[in-house]
């Protein structure tokens, strides 16, 4: 966590920022930034999941019987904020091969910059299992604060949220809204431009995972 953010978890491991470097940069291609982008949620995703419980198994070894951990208590469920969260979906579904997975589609109003919700799918025991919101961008935070007023209003109480990178602006407005819910994210970035772009950021991150620039 941040002084600033005690909700905010920064991810600086020399991977992450090197990977992240070239998701920035502008003449990186939609296909390197695809792999690059799946590659960082993978990395994510192990320090989203660092205090999931654990129960030890009976287990024999070539060598021996030993008991070992395995992950116990609720199930996963990755949510996926549309469109640009399925970029961080598919590296976080590597790592957490069994986890559900629900769908809440939002777009951002371009003169509000509230988000309207056009569609939702989600496994129907979802609020019996532990959640992690993934979107890459957490820019005035409101689509993440729509999301998961959502999710506890179907009664989800363990919900994180990872993300690529955030501005101070939408963190402040998560910690106002929803205190409980942990940020997991690789960089926090200085400020919203006119538009609500994150700056430096790195653009559209839906328009370079899918080609629409």
């Amino acid at each position: 966590m941040t002084i600033d953010f005690p909700n905010l978890t920064l991810v600086d491991h020399p991977l992450v920022q090197h990977k992240l470097t070239w998701l920035r940069a502008e003449e990186t291609n939609t296909d390197s930034f695809r792999n690059l982008l799946r590659e960082v949620s993978q990395m994510l995703v192990y320090e989203a999941t660092r205090d999931l419980p654990t129960e030890l198994q009976t287990i024999r070894t070539p060598i021996c019987e030993m008991q070992s951990p395995i992950i116990s208590g609720k199930k996963l469920c990755l949510v996926s904020i549309l469109r640009a969260g399925n970029g961080l979906l598919d590296g976080a579904l590597s790592v957490l091969p069994l986890a559900r997975v629900a769908h809440l589609g939002l777009y951002r109003d371009p003169q509000t910059l509230q988000p309207v919700e056009y569609y939702f799918k989600a496994p129907s025991d979802i609020a019996e299992r532990q959640i992690i919101v993934v979107d890459p961008m957490l820019a005035t935070g409101n689509s993440a604060v729509a999301a998961i007023d959502r999710l506890k209003a179907l009664g989800c109480g363990s919900i994180k949220l990872l993300c690529l990178l955030g501005a101070p602006e939408g963190v402040r407005n998560m910690l106002e809204h929803h205190p409980d819910v942990p940020i997991v994210m690789a960089a926090l970035d200085s400020h919203l431009n006119d538009h609500g772009y994150i700056v430096p950021g790195l653009g559209d991150a839906g328009d370079r995972i899918f080609g629409t620039v």
